[in-house]
């Protein structure tokens, strides 16, 4: 795909431009008026369906047929590249592209972030430094809600608050077990219940915690008493339902569940797997369709990494990473890396200069093997010649 801006005076000078440019297979990515004039077309073209550069003549009368003025890409068109790497829907891109092609600004993940402020919401998780209501996770089976309900409490007694677990898993097998086991170890009690009655006298036992967590079984979304029983469930008490979806999903597919469990007081998004996902287009559709806030990302399957509280640069980051973004090519990671780093919160310019580009550290120089003892020779011993790969101070061990 190969994304060029036009800029022209007038919209029909600027498809000329497109035309004769890209071909008329171009697709019209974004347009927009400029300030001192003029308007801007950003358009989109395969590689095999550009125009062949036309045969210069041979008589003396032939001249070379004009060229149009390209200008240099912008940061709208690395936007527009990045939205579509990343398979946000059309429609959604254009609106992001138009938003991000407005900011005065050479970095084009501050532009998409300011883009993303612009179309979506985000309300990160309380960590139980003040009163909030209960908080209760729901979604489709194997989403990652108990590991995400074990990083919360983790996350809230590390800052030294009170929190309260309950689990509604009893069905799964293992379900409690598993919810136990990262109890235990954060030396917390853990609640069973399995019935709206039973979850109201929870709610009233810990009706003076700092934050009090609810792990629900996992819901089919389109099965009708399915989501009754977790609308009946939600209805014990004053709880707020937070989805948790993993990333990489079907857009369309996913964004049908988050409608679906919206129609049950979902408000908020909690995405998952952000470690094992390549593409996040996904998650804008969910966010644009079932109009849900973004609030926090898991990016590992270690409780001890906890969560991060998603905002739109850390998104913008995670979309484009710092070596698409123009960054210098020998300080720039992969891009798991990358978004493993920015997600957890760490900037870009704090990581250490010895950051090896394929993921792995760089292994200090070997240790010298101490020489064995000597027996005492008849004649003088030869000094021992040292090993090259032992003596140069620039030799690392392959990994």
């Amino acid at each position: 795909m190969r994304l060029k801006s036009f800029h022209a005076k007038t919209m029909s000078d600027a498809m000329r431009m497109v035309r004769q440019s890209l071909g008329d297979d171009a697709i019209i990515v974004a347009t927009r008026e400029e300030e001192g004039g003029g308007v801007r077309v950003t358009a989109a073209v395969e590689e095999d369906d550009l125009p062949a550069a036309p045969a210069r003549g041979s008589g003396r009368s032939a001249k070379p047929a004009p060229q149009p003025v390209e200008p240099e890409i912008d940061v709208g068109e690395l936007v527009a590249d990045a939205l579509q790497r990343h398979g946000v829907p059309a429609a959604l891109a254009e609106q992001l592209i138009d938003a991000a092609s407005g900011l005065d600004t050479e970095d084009p993940r501050l532009a998409l972030g300011s883009a993303l402020d612009q179309m979506f919401t985000f309300k990160p998780l309380p960590d139980g430094r003040s009163a909030v209501k209960p908080l209760a996770l729901v979604g489709p089976p194997g989403s990652g809600k108990t590991l995400v309900a074990a990083k919360l409490a983790a996350r809230a007694v590390f800052k030294k608050r009170s929190v309260g677990v309950i689990t509604t898993d009893t069905v799964r097998a293992g379900g409690v077990d598993q919810l136990a086991a990262f109890t235990r170890l954060m030396k917390l009690k853990l609640a069973t219940v399995e019935d709206p009655d039973a979850l109201a006298g929870a709610f009233e036992v810990h009706r003076r915690t700092d934050l009090v967590l609810v792990d629900t079984a996992g819901r089919n979304p389109f099965n009708a008493d399915d989501m009754d029983d977790l609308r009946a469930l939600l209805s014990a008490g004053e709880v707020e339902p937070v989805l948790v979806l993993p990333a990489g999903l079907d857009a369309l597919e996913a964004a049908d569940m988050a409608l679906a469990f919206k129609a049950v007081g979902v408000r908020r998004m909690l995405v998952t797997r952000l470690d094992m996902a390549r593409r996040l287009g996904s998650l804008l559709a969910i966010a644009n369709r079932a109009r849900l806030a973004f609030c926090d990302a898991s990016v590992s399957s270690k409780v001890a990494e906890g969560l991060t509280a998603l905002n739109p640069l850390a998104l913008a980051r995670m979309m484009i990473p710092p070596d698409e973004a123009a960054a210098p090519k020998d300080a720039a990671p992969n891009d798991r890396t990358a978004r493993d780093r920015v997600a957890r919160g760490a900037d870009p310019s704090d990581w250490d200069d010895d950051h090896d580009p394929d993921g792995e550290p760089e292994l200090d120089e070997p240790e010298r093997a101490p020489p064995p003892p000597r027996r005492a020779p008849a004649k003088p011993a030869k000094p021992a010649t040292k090993a090259k790969a032992a003596s140069s101070p620039s030799s690392r061990t392959l990994p």
